[in-house]
């Protein structure tokens, strides 16, 4: 079973990329990310002449989150993260999908930070630190997956030096990615491929992707059910190179029948 996630940076606009991809490559189960999309302008008949069932939880001009399923049933358990309900932002949608629980987010950025916005992001971490404390006490199988806005370590970077400054580098934000890491969840990435360097995001100035001057921020935890089952991981990169791209590209595991 191949499981991927996608922030597609704009659901409509790159719906061609989307598809393209979704048929090259097949995977049976999608997490998207920054759908841009409020939910009446989805585009779930593409979707499902795709061959793949929605769930999607969006939001106009921002944020947005989605899953998707080919020839599965997914069976919706929330929307939003818990713990503050004046938070309108689109950014978790958590599903049951082949036994499965998968919840699909996109952290907060952060930037300009310090600021308001920095404060809302670790304010948000929290809430997901929390959230998947509850989580990691279900016996099921459980994976937590997207964009967190976390460049974890030096090697997540070509070149840290050039991210000190950003919110996706401060100390706060790497300090809150491995105090959810300590609860007892795995990199699914950084646990076949401990010491490479692997990215997932390239800025679409400076000539970054033909430089192949990287950050990884699209990650696969899985909780220790889930982790034994762990066969494959990747990125699928040349996706960032195709026309009318997103600036990040594919990220995917492969996991075991039960």
């Amino acid at each position: 079973m191949r499981i991927a996630t996608y922030n597609v940076n704009g659901v409509n606009g790159r719906l061609p990329v989307l598809l393209r991809w979704l048929k090259e490559t097949s995977p049976d189960v999608v997490c998207l990310q920054e759908l841009k999309s409020p939910n009446e302008k989805f585009p779930i008949q593409a979707i499902r002449d795709a061959g793949y069932n929605a769930i999607y939880h969006g939001q106009k001009s921002w944020n947005g989150v989605a899953i998707l399923a080919r020839g599965l049933e997914i069976k919706e358990i929330r929307r939003g993260m818990p713990g503050n309900d004046e938070d309108t932002h689109s950014r978790y949608i958590e599903a049951m999908v082949n036994g499965i629980l998968i919840g699909c987010l996109y952290l907060p950025n952060g930037n300009p930070a310090p600021g308001p916005k920095f404060d809302y992001k670790l304010e948000w971490f929290e809430r997901l630190i929390k959230h998947a404390a509850e989580l990691k006490k279900l016996r099921r199988p459980v994976l937590l997956t997207g964009d967190f806005n976390v460049i974890p370590t030096d090697l997540d970077a070509k070149k840290p030096e050039n991210w000190v400054r950003d919110a996706l580098f401060f100390p706060e934000s790497k300090e809150a990615y491995q105090r959810l890491l300590s609860q007892g969840w795995t990199d699914a990435l950084r646990k076949l491929y401990p010491d490479q360097k692997i990215f997932t995001f390239w800025d679409y100035f400076r000539n970054a992707f033909a430089r192949d001057s990287g950050i990884r921020i699209d990650h696969f935890l899985l909780n220790k059910n889930l982790e034994k089952r762990l066969i494959d991981a990747g990125v699928d990169r040349e996706v960032r190179g195709w026309e009318k791209t997103s600036d990040h590209a594919p990220v995917w595991i492969e996991i075991s029948d039960k």
